[in-house]
């Protein structure tokens, strides 16, 4: 895991010591749970703060039996970890205590006793019972969705009374998690988090002097909310939303591609080219923006030919249409 090619689950043989590589292993790890069952060896320092109680966290993982050359478990294979809720998601005792002492970008290696791990049954055939199993862990990230839920629950009213760094704080979580989403392709389930931002930052009002700190939060998630609905087949709200963020930056390039791709798919092949000659004024060498104008240029020509067609079916000698002969 985190490209390390040792095996942490095989450890060398001490021949003169009459103890397990586990036991041996256990002397130097830290003891987190206080009656050390579970222990702690730190491989990578991460940065931050510590993981929060009830966070929903994206980790890299591989548990190890002793002796055995491969993991019984592991999620490195997925090319998207799965975010998972302390509480919720994660079922073995041990592994919520040792994330709880992680920080963003740490890799460690923990070893749980069976009260912390799968216990006195074991999980057969897989784990045997009353077995300590070895986990190395890595901590991608991680989101406190507890505090931005218990936020969200509160009424406009209650949540006006609070400062309005911890609004940007709130919002500003149900951004990440919404990016989260987006890149797992459930695009229905971001639009939710990014509109739940967009309703607090909707209901704040804030001095003059830190408005600008709401339009720029603002901004952000209406040019995610335009990207999902592209997403998400619905052309007319993307550009919507598109053009919300062009009132707050009426020069912003991504705010204009993304109303030109709207257009686009609407087949609205004036204002898409407005929009995208705008966002290519801003951004010359961009590559999607060109991309999309020559797509632009070609979905044109298509058009311009199929609507001459009809016309000459329409006006042809034979085709119902008035001949030199006819009175």
């Amino acid at each position: 895991m985190g490209g390390s090619a040792r095996n942490p689950g095989v450890l060398p043989r001490d021949d003169s010591s009459s103890q397990s590589p586990y036991q041996r292993l256990s002397q130097r790890m830290l003891d987190i749970s206080g009656d050390r069952g579970v222990l702690k060896d730190v491989i990578r320092e991460g940065a931050g703060e510590l993981v929060a109680p009830d966070a929903s966290v994206l980790v890299k993982y591989s548990g190890y039996l002793e002796h055995m050359d491969k993991p019984f478990d592991s999620n490195c294979f997925r090319k998207t970890p799965r975010l998972m809720k302390l509480g919720e998601d994660i079922t073995l005792w041990g592994m919520e205590l040792g994330l709880l002492s992680m920080r963003r970008g740490e890799l460690a290696r923990f070893l749980f006793k069976p009260t912390y791990a799968y216990g006195t049954l074991g999980c057969p055939p897989l784990i045997p019972p009353n077995t300590t199993v070895l986990f190395e862990i890595e901590l991608l990230d991680f989101l406190d969705s507890a505090e931005s839920d218990k936020f969200c629950a509160l009424s406009a009213e209650q949540q006006g009374q609070f400062p309005l760094q911890k609004v940007l704080k709130v919002a500003a979580t149900e951004r990440e998690f919404g990016n989260y989403l987006f890149r797992q392709n459930r695009f229905y389930d971001a639009k939710v988090r990014y509109k739940r931002a967009l309703l607090l930052l909707h209901r704040r009002t804030a001095p003059p002097e830190e408005q600008h700190l709401v339009e720029t939060a603002r901004l952000l998630v209406l040019l995610n909310l335009s990207f999902t609905y592209l997403k998400l087949e619905r052309p007319t709200m993307a550009l919507r939303y598109g053009e919300q963020a062009l009132t707050i930056d009426r020069k912003n390039a991504k705010a204009l591609f993304r109303c030109g791709q709207a257009c686009l798919l609407m087949t609205e092949y004036q204002k898409a080219r407005d929009f995208l000659v705008r966002a290519q004024r801003e951004q010359p060498f961009n590559h999607d923006i060109n991309k999309e104008l020559k797509k632009l240029a070609s979905y044109y020509r298509d058009y311009v030919d199929k609507e001459r067609d009809m016309c000459h079916r329409m006006f042809a000698p034979g085709d119902g249409g008035p001949t030199a002969g006819e009175n």
